[in-house]
């Protein structure tokens, strides 16, 4: 008897690869036009009194006494209750926080948000970060490194369709521009602009190392750092994500932060996926800075638990592992893996764009709660190394410094 011969299933070619291609992408653009405006794209939410309180720290009675005084923008009153739009809200915190912002003569703290793997909240993290600081009155500029485009998607704009090239960080690193300044452009949430990210941004990975072949006196490594110069006067917070992997644009936006974060979930294989990142991480830089004779400090560098699953009983001693691993580098904040962040990632947005009245209360205060002490928690070390840059001026000025290798000062 023949054994009948069994015919294996057709390759898959090229071409079905970019058909395919093609169609996911149709399905994303379907999908982000049915969730967002055509002609608005996102429209930044609006706060209730209490949730304005909160912001500015104030209780109900100095509320209403501000509002009496007509100063501040009274909001709008509608079926008895008052609300107030961001650009509003942020009047209020620039004036009730201002010792709390920016002060005079210092510049943006430039904070990267890392992780080697994809898929752990960390465009979920800088977005809402940059949300909560805005919040609080900082203005902040968001620069999307990873060509992906996910932070450039949560802002409303799709990387393949609607960005071009000279509104992302790829002439920066084709050496057509020394500066991001002509990328910056407005978002619909008033006090955060942004550079956008693009599947073009791909070719920074060939350009830069490129550029230092052709040029032994190109630092591939610092032209992010020097790109941001120009504007770091006029942004009191800069937050860039990163591709998940240790690419020549992520080394870029380490080497140009005064602080990192990484976004970290209590899991076995993340993890040691993260000690494989700072392994990586800490050769590249003894290469690139130590063994040139500069040097580099961070003024923090933040681990923040993320998608904590509160079922996991395997997530407790993975805690263990990593607060004896990351000491007091770990955040004392945990951000628990809900229903409501992924129902918001899935529409392109955020716990700040999320209307309350459509979340379930409890699922939406564990979320939001979290977000809001992590963007606390970071507003206390950038306003630290805020008195940092005041103490290094007053020491400039009483007396002559050595001069230090150019590498991440």
């Amino acid at each position: 008897m023949k054994t009948a011969i069994k015919i294996p299933p057709p390759y898959v070619t090229l071409a079905e690869i970019a058909a395919v291609a093609a169609r996911v992408k149709g399905v994303v653009e379907q999908v982000r036009v049915a969730m967002l405006p055509p002609l608005a794209r996102k429209s930044a939410p609006t706060f209730s009194s209490m949730q304005l309180a909160a912001i500015c720290e104030l209780d109900k009675g100095k509320l209403d006494y501000q509002i009496k005084k007509e100063v501040l923008p009274p909001g709008t009153v509608s079926d008895g209750r008052r609300r107030f739009t961001l650009a509003e809200t942020r009047t209020w915190a620039r004036s009730l926080r201002a010792g709390k912002l920016r002060p005079e003569g210092c510049e943006a703290v430039t904070i990267s948000v890392g992780n080697f793997k994809g898929g752990v909240s960390k465009t979920t993290t800088a977005v809402t970060l940059a949300q909560g600081l805005s919040l609080r009155g900082h203005n902040v500029l968001v620069v999307d490194c990873d060509p992906q485009g996910s932070m450039t998607t949560l802002f409303g704009v799709l990387p393949d369709t609607e960005v071009e090239s000279d509104q992302t960080i790829l002439p920066l690193c084709l050496g057509e521009t020394d500066t991001i300044e002509p990328s910056i452009r407005e978002t619909y949430w008033p006090g955060i602009d942004l550079v956008a990210g693009a599947p073009l941004l791909f070719s920074a990975e060939f350009a830069l190392p490129a550029r230092q072949t052709a040029d032994r006196k190109f630092e591939f490594w610092n032209v992010l750092h020097y790109g941001i110069d120009p504007v770091r006067p006029k942004y009191d917070v800069i937050i860039l994500d990163t591709p998940p992997s240790l690419s020549y644009t992520t080394i870029n936006a380490f080497l140009a932060s005064d602080g990192i974060i990484m976004p970290l979930p209590p899991s076995a294989l993340d993890f040691a996926s993260s000690s494989q990142f700072w392994d990586l991480f800490t050769d590249l830089t003894e290469q690139l800075v130590t063994a040139r004779g500069a040097h580099k400090r961070f003024d923090f560098v933040d681990v923040l638990l993320a998608r904590v699953d509160s079922s996991d009983s395997a997530a407790s001693h993975v805690r263990e592992w990593i607060t004896a691993g990351y000491g007091k580098m770990v955040l004392p904040v945990e951000v628990p893996k809900t229903t409501l962040t992924a129902t918001a990632s899935a529409e392109f947005g955020t716990v700040y764009d999320v209307v309350t009245a459509a979340a379930n209360p409890r699922t939406y205060r564990r979320a939001f709660d979290a977000y809001e002490r992590v963007v606390n928690l970071v507003e206390e070390q950038v306003q630290a190394a805020w008195l940092r840059q005041q103490i290094g001026a007053a020491s400039d000025t009483q007396q002559p410094q050595p001069s230090v290798a150019a590498v991440g000062v």
